[in-house]
């Protein structure tokens, strides 16, 4: 693989496979007479993968404002099918949360017009440190995966401190916006989480010390693919963190494993598509699991989608939650505490996360 600092590098002598190593995505994908993709970016199924398929039940909806209600019928329904939702999917579709629907617009529009500038204004971002502030790249390490995925993506943290790229212009006032605006709807939905697992509302938050929680704004640009059924977006993966809020902009390709078979999901307009983290799974002892989920490519369109994961604060030590590893109704912690930064650092092996920390069954 090219060394970090000629990552988008071209050179009109390579090959295409070559030169695809050293360019974004987009940037191959606008070169003249691409009809097929390099070799490098071929990706096969494993055994136990299949192909998405409709699903034959619809994913869990969660109405944000009868989780708030002042009425606690309500809110005790909300509460029972959040838990239901987090116990049997995973992944919940969030509607009537509060956010504007023209915020939503400005933030796609501005991912859109961010990955539309000048590759040398893009190129200052990019880097394998994974704490970089801001880092904007393509593909994946391929000493890792051994193929390079078909996106360029730009992840920013952006609590508790916010970072943001200067340009597009005006694009970090409204990036900065979304990101309070939904760790506000995380936070909320926490409290029902934690209301769901037994405990009282700020449960998780203090747990979890979210006043200092890290939030990531994670921007994946999926352009269109000459060859889609042998290229990948993002193969099989779980998200650290607690839950992760995500939008696209309405082009269908991301896939969730149900009960062992992948199927195509298809948010409703304006909603949030929720998926609950690793440290979720990991702080409710295996209750709540973290799902796999992959995105697929397209030959039709280009899909833009935005995930911004709430997790604890670095320094805490995330670990099954005492109250239910005690008691009649416990069971045996089936995870090893570990650092939520450590846990992060793990990632760079290529290895899933959770296999660190879990405890063989008995």
């Amino acid at each position: 693989m090219a060394p970090a600092t000629s990552l988008f590098v071209e050179n009109p002598t390579e090959t295409p496979s070559q030169a695809s190593k050293r360019m974004s995505i987009k940037t191959l994908v606008e070169s003249p007479g691409l009809t097929s993709i390099p070799s490098n970016y071929s990706y096969s199924l494993n055994p136990n993968e299949s192909a998405g398929s409709e699903p034959d039940e619809t994913i869990p909806t969660i109405d944000f404002s009868l989780l708030t209600s002042t009425d606690p019928h309500q809110r005790s329904k909300m509460i029972q099918d959040l838990d239901r939702a987090c116990r049997e999917w995973g992944f919940f579709m969030l509607v009537n949360h509060g956010v504007p629907k023209s915020l939503m617009k400005e933030t796609l529009d501005g991912c859109n017009q961010f990955f539309n500038l000048p590759m040398e204004e893009k190129k200052e971002y990019e880097g394998k440190d994974i704490w970089k502030p801001i880092r904007f790249g393509t593909g994946v390490d391929v000493k890792i995966e051994k193929f390079f995925f078909w996106r360029d993506f730009l992840k920013v943290y952006v609590h508790p401190q916010f970072n943001f790229p200067n340009n597009p212009k005006g694009f970090s006032e409204v990036a900065e916006e979304y990101s309070k605006r939904t760790r506000e709807v995380i936070k909320e939905l926490l409290k029902g989480v934690s209301e769901s697992l037994g405990f009282e509302r700020s449960y998780i938050e203090k747990a979890m010390n979210l006043e200092s929680g890290l939030q990531i704004f994670a921007v994946n640009l999926y352009p269109l693919c000459p060859q889609p059924e042998l290229a990948m977006g993002i193969p099989a993966h779980t998200d650290h963190g607690l839950l992760t809020l995500l939008i696209e902009n309405e082009i269908g390709g991301l896939q969730i494993q149900h009960n062992g078979k992948w199927f195509n999901v298809n948010p409703l307009p304006n909603s949030f598509l929720v998926n609950t983290g690793d440290h979720l799974e990991i702080l409710s002892n295996g209750r709540y699991k973290s799902i796999k989920h992959r995105a697929v490519v397209n030959n039709k369109a280009t899909r833009i989608s935005i995930a911004v994961p709430l997790g604890p604060s670095l320094d805490t030590v995330v670990s099954p939650a005492p109250e239910l590893i005690e008691g009649e109704s416990g069971r045996p912690a089936a995870y090893l505490p570990m650092k939520y930064k450590v846990y992060m650092d793990h990632q760079l092996e290529g290895k899933p996360c959770l296999d660190h920390v879990r405890l063989p069954v008995a």
